[in-house]
C-alpha cells in the first residue's frame, strides 16, 4: 500500500531542515511513499524543499503582525484562502497523516486535516513551541519534541 504523507511548514531554516530531514528518514524505511511539502509562497522552503527533490504547494498566508492594524485584514483574508487551499489540497492528495514542524504555514493545513479526522502529528525541534504549535497541539494525534518536559 503506498503511504502519502504531507509535511508542512517552515519559513526558516529551523523548519525547514528538520522538515527534510522527516522526509528522508521516510523515504530511507518507505521508498514508495509519497511525500507533498506545503510551504507559504516566497518562503524559503519554496526553493529548498523543491532542491532537494520533494514536490511543494505554496499557501499565501502569514503571519500575524505585532501590532494592531491594517496588515492584520490582509493576514486574515490570507489566512482564509489559506484554509480553503489546504482543503483542496488534502482532497487532492488524500493523505494518511500530516506532519507539521512549526511556521505559519503549517497553520491552515493541519487545522483543515484534525477538521476532516486525518491524523496530524506536530514535530517541535526547538526547545520552547512557537505559536502555531502550540494552537495545533490540542488536536494532534502525536507529538514529537527534542526536549525533555517540554509536555506543559
Amino acid at each position: 500500500m503506498e503511504r502519502k504523507i504531507i509535511i508542512s511548514g517552515g519559513g526558516t531554516g529551523g523548519h525547514i531542515f528538520p522538515a527534510l530531514s522527516i522526509a528522508f528518514e521516510i523515504r530511507k524505511r518507505d521508498p514508495e511513499a509519497r511525500i507533498l511539502f506545503v510551504g507559504a509562497i516566497g518562503k524559503m522552503e519554496m526553493e529548498r524543499v523543491p532542491a532537494a527533490g520533494y514536490p511543494i504547494i505554496g499557501l499565501p498566508v502569514e503571519g500575524l503582525q505585532r501590532k494592531v492594524g491594517f496588515r492584520n485584514l490582509v493576514v486574515m483574508y490570507k489566512l482564509i484562502i489559506s484554509l480553503f487551499t489546504a482543503r483542496k489540497i488534502l482532497k487532492s492528495f488524500n493523505p494518511h497523516v500530516v506532519i507539521g514542524v512549526g511556521g505559519y504555514a503549517s497553520g491552515p493545513l493541519l487545522r483543515m486535516a484534525n477538521l476532516k479526522k486525518i491524523p496530524t502529528l506536530i514535530q517541535e525541534q526547538n526547545s520552547y513551541a512557537g505559536i502555531t504549535n502550540r494552537l495545533l497541539a490540542r488536536k494532534a494525534a502525536r507529538i514529537c519534541v527534542a526536549y525533555p518536559d517540554m509536555d506543559k
